[in-house]
């Protein structure tokens, strides 16, 4: 299992930050440590972005899957510094309205603090 590295921000948010391609390969790795973070009580979520270079379908539903989850907790997912590619799946998909891009995963919680 590919284990992403986070990080936690002072006002308790966690950080995610993949790494390569999210596809039907990284996809299910994601999904799970998104869902590990969420159950052992941390609700509010970043998923940092600028290290991905492509993200497919798999990778999407990794993102919703982890959304849906944080959401169910009472916190959120957000995601920060998404590429060019990245952007344009999302933006193709409607998704953009679900998850909003932030610069960086430092500005993603601003607004709930």
């Amino acid at each position: 299992m590919a284990d992403y590295p986070t990080r936690n921000t002072d006002s308790g948010v966690v950080v995610l930050r993949p790494e390569g391609r999210l596809n039907m390969v990284a996809a299910p790795d994601l999904r799970e440590q998104l869902h590990s973070i969420i159950r052992s009580g941390k609700n509010r979520v970043v998923v940092d972005l600028s290290g991905v270079d492509t993200i497919d379908s798999s990778g999407l539903g990794a993102l919703i899957s982890g959304l849906k989850a944080a959401r169910q907790s009472g916190g959120d997912l957000r995601i920060a510094a998404a590429g060019e590619q990245a952007t344009a799946v999302l933006e193709l998909t409607n998704l953009n309205r679900v998850l909003k891009s932030y610069v960086s995963a430092d500005e993603a919680f601003d607004d709930a603090d």
